[in-house]
């Protein structure tokens, strides 16, 4: 009999200031100067949406390791390069045909952040668009239903799992988000 307590969620305080620095940041991207109003106007816009986004999506056990998720952008900007050169052979030539069709991808994740990043990081890449959940699988179009886009679905899971923390106490999340 397993006797273990989950671990407890992150404080809100913790989560917002955390959010707010991620946020913080983006905003400091986007300036083209660093102006006195514009970076008081940026904190101010960055506590507003940290406050916004712990009222709408609370503090979990998981969390995301900042530093994995953005290793996977090189392997994410090859593959997308990758698809997109093969939609285009696909859609110029003749003797390419498609035959476009739904395949069911099993998941390891869970409904949540996790599964919801998975989804939106493979509908930006070419060939595949998500198009329905269930609580154990996703439902992909595809254009070739003959490729093995399911086992490479799978290996893009195991890529992003690498990038999540489930379930970890609070003190385990020192440097996630």
């Amino acid at each position: 009999m397993n006797t273990t307590t989950p671990p407890a969620p992150a404080s809100k305080t913790r989560t917002a200031c955390s959010r707010g620095l991620v946020y913080f940041g983006f905003w400091l991207l986007l300036l083209p100067s660093a102006k006195s109003g514009d970076l008081a106007l940026g904190a101010l816009a960055a506590a507003a949406a940290s406050w916004l986004s712990v009222y709408l999506l609370p503090p979990a056990s998981g969390g995301i390791r900042l530093g994995a998720l953005l290793g996977l952008l090189p392997h994410f900007l090859w593959e997308s390069v990758r698809g997109g050169l093969d939609v285009a052979k696909r859609a110029f030539s003749p003797s390419m045909p498609l035959k476009p069709g739904f395949v069911e991808c099993p998941m390891s994740f869970p409904p949540g952040l996790a599964r919801n990043t998975f989804a939106s990081i493979t509908s930006l890449m070419p060939g595949t668009v998500p198009v329905a959940a269930s609580d154990g699988s996703l439902l992909y179009h595809c254009l070739d239903v003959t490729q093995p886009v399911v086992e490479s679905l799978c290996a893009e899971q195991r890529l992003l799992a690498r990038a999540f923390v489930e379930g970890q106490s609070q003190e385990g999340r020192a440097n996630h988000v």
